[in-house]
């Protein structure tokens, strides 16, 4: 961490369904943290029942004031460590904490988060023979398979290319 410590929401990234453990044991230590829950329905051979369940799996948001603070959830069992996009910390500002809180009070039957673009970004492969290649999605057939243009050459070549190939430019 730099010197340059900046308060505000960090996301851990946390191990796999033990978001509610490591919210509460947060808590429980005297940290802010932040787990938007979700509820949904779910079918067994036998019955069906609503569970909740995080919005982000794997996630949860801790308010760090000062270093000690953002050094104090590494030491809880199930945090892995906080995300980072290069050199920096992921760092949500109040008002998206705010909008998800307001996002989910609103009684919505299916609520899903997905890495899927969509239509009309444009991306660039990163995996497999086309990689390298700038190109705009045109239609997502579901959640891992995705029709891009690639416009390269002056002719246009359409292809199905899996969603985890891509990334936003």
């Amino acid at each position: 961490m730099n010197k340059l410590f900046a308060p505000g929401w960090y996301v851990l990234y946390v191990k796999s369904r033990q978001e509610k453990y490591v919210d509460k044991a947060l808590n429980n230590i005297g940290l802010t943290s932040y787990l938007p829950i979700v509820k949904k329905l779910r079918q067994w051979s036998d019955r069906k029942k609503i569970i909740e369940v995080p919005l982000f799996s794997s996630y949860v948001f801790v308010y760090s004031k000062d270093q000690e603070s953002f050094q104090k959830p590494l030491s809880v069992d199930g945090v892995c460590c906080y995300i980072k996009f290069g050199k920096d910390y992921a760092k949500v500002r109040d008002y998206e904490i705010e909008n998800i809180k307001s996002f989910l009070n609103i009684d919505l039957n299916d609520v899903e988060v997905s890495n899927v673009p969509l239509i009309g970004s444009s991306v660039k492969v990163e995996y497999g023979p086309l990689a390298g290649l700038d190109c705009e999605v045109l239609q997502v057939k579901n959640k891992s398979k995705v029709i891009v243009e690639i416009k390269s050459i002056n002719t246009n070549i359409t292809a199905t290319i899996p969603s985890c190939y891509l990334s936003l430019t």
